[in-house]
Formats: C-alpha cells, sequence, structure tokens
C-alpha cells in the first residue's frame, strides 16, 4: 500500500527531517507513528499526501510511485487519503455539515452526492444531530470529531492522522482511537501520527519509533496469545 525505500528530506533551513527511511505500511493495516518533537512524524505524512516531496528515495502509493505525480495530479492523488490534524482547520464562519461538505464540493460531487455522504459521515461520529451548528459551538472532541468526518466523507482508502488526540483529555482520546479502529476494522489504512505513548501501548498495532529521522524500532503489533 505505501512504501518508503531510502527516503531523505532536508528542508532549505539545513534541517534534515528524514534520513534514509524505508517502510512498509501494508493495505488495511493499522499502525502509529511515535517518537519525540521534530523526529519527522508530520513531515512522514506530508510526503504520502504529497504537501512535501522527498530530497532522495522512493515512495509508493498503492503501486504508484509519487515522484511521477505531476502537480495537476496531486488533487486527484488526495481524493484517496484522509487527512486529519491537531488543529482541525475548521472554517468558523461556516456550520458543521458545510465544513463537511467542502472537500465533496470541491471534488466536484453532484449536490445529492455531497448531502449524503457529509450527512453519513457526520452519523458515523455521532454528530448529525449537531450538523447546523458553528464549529465554535462545539467542544474540542467533538470539533476533532468533525474533522473526522470531513476525511472520511471522500471514503479514503488511506486515513493519515497527525496528533489527532493532542488537544484532547484521555477519555476523549480513547473515544477517537476508537474511531479510528471501526475505520481499520472495515478495511480502511490507518496511519497515525502520535506521542501519546500512554494511550497507542495499550493499542495492539504496530509502532514505528522514530528518532532524529531515523527509524529507531518497528515494533510488531500485539496479540493474545
Amino acid at each position: 500500500m505505501i512504501q518508503f525505500h531510502n527516503v531523505y528530506k532536508s528542508y532549505p533551513s539545513g534541517h534534515d527531517a528524514l534520513d534514509g527511511v524505508s517502510f512498509r505500511l501494508s493495505k488495511g493495516e493499522m499502525a502509529f507513528l511515535t517518537g519525540h518533537s521534530g523526529a519527522g512524524k508530520s513531515t512522514f505524512l506530508k510526503l504520502i499526501s504529497l504537501i512535501e516531496r522527498p530530497s532522495k528515495g522512493q515512495i509508493l502509493f498503492e503501486n504508484v510511485n509519487l515522484k511521477s505525480v505531476s502537480k495537476r495530479k496531486i488533487a486527484y492523488h488526495r481524493r484517496k487519503i484522509g487527512m486529519i490534524f491537531q488543529n482541525n482547520l475548521l472554517l468558523d464562519n461556516r456550520s458543521v455539515f458545510d465544513n463537511v461538505a467542502l472537500p465533496l464540493e470541491v471534488s466536484g460531487y453532484r449536490t445529492i452526492e455531497v448531502k449524503k455522504r457529509a450527512q453519513a459521515a457526520l452519523d458515523k461520529v455521532g454528530l448529525l444531530h449537531y450538523r447546523r451548528k458553528l464549529p465554535s459551538e462545539l467542544s474540542s472532541g467533538e470539533q476533532q470529531r468533525v474533522g473526522i468526518a470531513r476525511a472520511i466523507s471522500t471514503k479514503p482508502n488511506v486515513i493519515l492522522a497527525d496528533e489527532p488526540t493532542g488537544n484532547l483529555d484521555p477519555e476523549l482520546s480513547s473515544s477517537i482511537m476508537h474511531l479510528f479502529e471501526q475505520f481499520n476494522q472495515v478495511g480502511v489504512t490507518v496511519l497515525i501520527a502520535s506521542h501519546d505513548l500512554n494511550l497507542i501501548n495499550t493499542m495492539p498495532y504496530r509502532k514505528v519509533v522514530l528518532d532524529q529521522g531515523r527509524i529507531a524500532s518497528n515494533q510488531a503489533p500485539l496479540t493474545n496469545e
């Protein structure tokens, strides 16, 4: 599904975000990226979504070399990915429904399909009854759920989440992670960048630890055996 082959990423400032990373995420897998602040987690996700390009190395997404994806085809590539951020980037002057519907409208879906998908996504995260509210009227946990609904409204093959529980208390964080598990259980590939070791160490999924741009460990998922 996703493969990194000896990937490097350096920024003009001289910062080396990734240093020879090789990695593979199988279709339908759920895994965590963790490590210290500045270890390269966010850059890792940005390279997959083509927000950034690697300095060296090769990244494959569904057997397509991302180096071959032209600027005009980046939007098409991103339709396959649901991106979720710590700061959910909701539009304060738009309703919850409009925030979820926007990427569908931009992607050219018909009005009836936009309504159907946006309502289904909000229902999935338990917020359909809040569809007419503004984001400012919701709690931070509810706002994050709106961000998740927006990300899944296009029915992506892959969910990439960058510190999705960073601003939430432990109970809400656990609830958000359970949502990701539900998406994974129906076949969506999920990769989550998180520094919340107390939470992710309780979950039975692979953990990839980044340290100064390198993979320090690649821990197999827990089993019930």
